[in-house]
């Protein structure tokens, strides 16, 4: 829990703008995927990168641009299962000249000088204490059946990573010009889907499609606008309020419109970010305090106590516990209605809500323990997101299957 508490929280403020990149080609094919599964409280997507391959998992990561992992020759690696790359046996690896476009689109992660310096070399810093510092090259990933060269892959000499020793590194799923899908062919459309599995099933792969296979419909499918900002790759959603069995909370923020108007309440477009890789899902204090409130009145039961964690909602675990269904209202009339297993996680003997304040700001977090079981879908061309109540461990329908046993 308090894992899960820490990684949520060193994300609210390690998301970087990106500027400019050239076009990529990759084979045409319109069912590019790979396989996604739960581990502690991130998801892994399984992917091969260079030539010949090498299979990595990595961190499937909305809130990230850059993908790389651990790559040897290594400075400074903390410890993986998976064999670590090695760029220097891959005949696909091409290291970016410092003055590239690429290489400049970094930003401040740029610490290259062109003038002096021939190889492009990067360094990325996370608030949790993940960091990776190496080279920008072109190089080949493969997912699933399908090979894409030349796209923009950091190989990471000097690495810490927060989370467990299953993950090699970070893909990257953002919305900027640097990331996968920024760099995918305009005949693919930017468009990808995920169903992620409930994390009380870590042996359990699900799919995570590109393009055309992306898309999703059918009955019970619901869609709600995407909201983009200036120099933000992130994704952004209007959540307008949320409900306990019948009462609704309004997801509202005060501000002032002028001296005539005073303070008034409204609901901002854009004021949650969806994000992958964030397990808690974050909520502007006075937005928590009155879902606690209406929890605990209808819950009717002792709550117990974390001394750590004043402000969190939690209960002793026990099959006499009634907790109400909790459902989000989006923007476009998307309402999602979440099982308890996952609005409350279970810890031991405990079940804790997996929703929490964000006491520095009002910025809000819609995390993946409540993605949990929804074939989501981002089409960003269109515009829009789209969620499917899906069994992530069973498959969607009669064509498509996925998951599959590990």
């Amino acid at each position: 829990m308090a894992d899960a508490i820490r990684r949520s929280k060193s994300r609210l403020s390690r998301f970087n703008s990106i500027l400019e990149l050239s076009n990529n080609k990759a084979r045409k094919t319109d069912d590019i995927y790979t396989r996604i599964m739960p581990t502690d409280s991130s998801y892994l997507m399984e992917i091969s990168i260079g030539t010949p391959p090498v299979k990595q998992f990595v961190v499937a990561d909305t809130g990230s641009d850059i993908t790389w992992t651990q790559c040897l020759p290594c400075v400074n690696c903390y410890e993986q299962k998976q064999i670590m790359f090695n760029s220097k046996n891959s005949s696909s690896y091409k290291v970016l000249a410092c003055g590239s476009n690429p290489c400049k689109a970094l930003g401040k992660m740029r610490i290259c000088n062109e003038l002096s310096e021939l190889k492009c070399r990067y360094n990325l810093s996370y608030v949790d204490g993940t960091n990776s510092l190496g080279e920008l090259a072109w190089e080949t990933y493969r997912l699933g059946g399908t090979s894409i060269p030349n796209m923009v892959y950091g190989c990471g000499n000097d690495n810490s990573m927060s989370i467990n020793d299953m993950t090699s590194g970070i893909f990257g799923l953002g919305g900027g010009p640097l990331s996968f899908l920024g760099q995918l062919p305009i005949y693919l459309g930017r468009k990808f889907s995920y169903c992620l599995v409930s994390h009380s099933k870590p042996n359990v792969r699900s799919k995570l499609n590109f393009g055309t296979n992306a898309i999703v419909s059918g009955p019970g499918v619901v869609s709600t606008p995407l909201v983009t900002k200036p120099s933000s790759p992130l994704y952004y959603l209007t959540l307008e309020a949320i409900s306990v069995n019948n009462m609704r909370i309004p997801f509202t923020r005060r501000v002032t419109r002028s001296m005539e108007d005073g303070d008034v309440d409204i609901i901002e477009k854009g004021n949650i970010l969806i994000d992958s890789g964030t397990p808690i899902t974050y909520l502007p204090m006075t937005v928590y305090q009155n879902l606690k409130d209406a929890l605990k009145s209808a819950i009717q039961a002792d709550s117990t106590p974390v001394p750590k964690y004043p402000w969190m909602l939690c209960y002793k675990n026990n099959k006499e516990l009634s907790i109400p269904t909790i459902t989000f209202h989006f923007d476009g009339g998307a309402n999602l209605t979440f099982p308890s297993t996952s609005t409350f996680m279970p810890i031991e003997d405990v079940l804790f809500l997996g929703m929490i304040p964000n006491t520095n700001k009002d910025e809000a977090i819609y995390g993946n323990f409540l993605q949990m079981n929804f074939l989501i879908g981002f089409d960003i061309d269109k515009g829009k997101v789209f969620f499917k109540p899906t069994d992530c461990s069973r498959r969607t329908d009669s064509s498509e299957e996925w998951s599959m046993a590990s």
